[in-house]
C-alpha cells in the first residue's frame, strides 16, 4: 500500500489518496471521525482547536461503505479557510498590503525550507510543515488501523511525561487502563502525575513558553513474522521509527529497552526463550519490545517517543529578518502550549499505517477474504510449530 497527502494548514482542505487497499474492507467515516476527535483533544491545545471540527469525506474508492480496490481518496475541510481565502488563494494575485513572513522561527522548518525552495515568504514553508498535516495522517492511519484490527491488533497510548513530571504507570498495564487514559485531559493514567503536569502546562503558558514530553505506545495482537531481516529497508523497526520520527516535534524513538539497553549487560537485556507445556514456546520478558532482527516476534510492541516543546513561542526567541538581515524576534503564529496528548493519537495512527503495510506485504491479496485465508493458514502453521 502507498499513500500521498496534500494540503496547507490554512488552505481549503487536506487530502489523502491511498492506493493498494484490498477490496471488500468495510470503512465508516464515524470510526475515522472518532480518531480525529481524539487528536483534537488534550489540555494545552491552542485556539485552532476551537475553530476546527475535523470530519472526513470519502471522494473515491468506496461504495456502500466497502472498498472497491481503486484508490481511496479522503478529504478533511479546513473551517479556518474562510478567514484565509485572500492570504492563501490558489489563484489570482497577492492582495494589497499582504505581509510576507520573513522572520524564521527557531526550531521550525521556516529557514531550512525557505533556503531549500528559494522562498522569500516563509509562509510557503510553514503552511505545509505545520502539524495541521497530522489530521490527514490520522485519517489515513485509521484506515490501516481498521484493517489490522480486523485481525486482532489493538493500539494503546499514554503520556508518560510532560516536561520534568513523569508518570509511574507501567506500559504493560495500558490495556487495563485504557478507559482511564481516554478520560484524562492529558492521556495520563497516573492521577498524581496528571495534577502536576497540568500545573506545569499552566505555568509554561503564563510565561509564554511551551512543553514537550514522553509518549508510550503499546500494540498487542501483532503476529510474529511482519518485516524482514533480509534487507535494511524491510526491517520493520526501522520503518516504524522512521514513520514516528516524521511526526512534527518527535526527536527520539525507542523500541523495547531502547537507550537503557546500551547501559546494561546482554544477560540483562535479551529475552530468554522458554518451553512451557501449556503455552508452548514463550518468553518471560519483553525487553526487545516485540521486535527482533527487524521482525515482529509475537510479543506486544513497546515504543517510546520523545517530543520536543513546540517552537512557536508567545515570547519568541531571537531571529533575523531575512530581508533586512537585522536581528528581530521570530515570527509568532497561533500555537499550543503543549500537544503531547494529541501527538500520542497521531503516533497510534502512524504506527497503524506502517503495520498495515507490513501486514498486507506478508498476507497480500486483492480482496479481504483472500488476506483472511492467508493469515489463517499462516497462524495455524506457526501455532503447530510453537506448541
Amino acid at each position: 500500500m502507498r499513500v500521498l497527502t496534500g494540503g496547507e494548514s490554512h488552505g481549503p482542505c487536506l487530502t489523502g489518496i491511498i492506493e493498494g487497499l484490498p477490496a471488500g474492507l468495510e470503512l465508516d467515516s464515524a470510526a475515522i471521525n472518532k480518531q480525529l476527535e481524539r487528536r483534537q483533544q488534550g489540555y494545552g491545545r491552542g485556539g485552532r482547536m476551537a475553530i476546527e471540527k475535523d470530519r472526513v469525506e470519502f471522494l473515491s474508492g468506496l461504495r456502500f461503505k466497502r472498498t472497491i480496490g481503486s484508490p481511496l481518496t479522503l478529504q478533511i475541510k479546513n473551517r479556518d479557510w474562510v478567514n484565509w481565502q485572500e492570504t492563501m488563494a490558489p489563484e489570482g494575485t497577492p492582495p494589497p498590503g499582504l505581509e510576507a513572513v520573513t522572520r524564521p522561527r527557531p526550531g521550525h522548518a521556516d529557514l531550512a525550507g525557505g533556503l531549500k525552495y528559494n522562498h522569500r515568504d516563509l509562509r510557503h514553508v510553514l503552511e505545509r510543515s505545520s502539524a495541521r498535516e497530522t489530521a490527514m495522517r490520522v485519517a489515513v492511519g485509521t484506515v490501516g488501523r481498521i484493517l489490522v484490527e480486523r485481525f486482532g491488533f489493538k493500539f494503546y497510548s499514554h503520556v508518560a511525561a510532560i516536561g520534568a513530571v513523569t508518570s509511574t504507570v507501567n506500559p504493560a498495564d495500558l490495556p487495563a487502563l485504557a478507559g482511564q487514559v481516554e478520560q484524562s485531559p492529558l492521556r495520563c493514567a497516573d492521577s498524581r502525575a496528571e495534577k502536576e503536569m497540568l500545573k506545569e502546562i499552566d505555568r509554561a503558558g503564563e510565561e509564554g513558553d511551551t512543553l514537550g514530553g514522553i509518549i508510550e505506545l503499546v500494540i498487542t495482537g501483532v503476529p510474529p513474522g511482519l518485516g524482514s531481516h533480509v534487507q535494511w529497508d524491510r526491517r520493520l523497526d526501522g520503518r516504524l521509527a522512521g514513520a514516528l520520527m516524521s511526526i512534527q516535534g518527535i526527536k527520539g524513538v525507542e523500541i523495547g529497552a531502547g537507550f537503557k539497553a546500551a547501559c546494561d549487560r546482554g544477560s540483562q537485556v535479551h529475552d530468554p526463550i522458554m518451553a512451557d507445556n501449556s503455552r508452548g514456546i514463550t518468553r518471560p520478558t519483553n525487553r526487545a519490545g516485540g521486535m527482533e532482527g527487524g521482525i515482529t516476534n509475537g510479543e506486544a510492541l513497546l515504543i517510546r517517543l520523545a517530543m520536543k516543546p513546540i517552537p512557536t513561542l508567545v515570547k519568541p526567541l531571537s531571529s533575523v529578518n531575512l530581508e533586512t538581515k537585522e536581528e528581530a524576534p521570530g515570527a509568532f503564529e497561533r500555537s499550543d502550549v503543549c500537544a503531547v496528548p494529541s501527538a500520542a493519537v497521531v503516533a497510534e495512527a502512524a504506527s497503524a499505517w506502517e503495520l498495515a503495510g507490513a501486514f498486507t506485504e506478508k498476507f497480500g491479496g486483492d480482496w479481504i477474504e483472500e488476506i483472511e485465508a492467508s493469515f489463517q493458514y499462516y497462524m495455524e502453521t506457526i501455532t503447530r510449530r510453537l506448541k
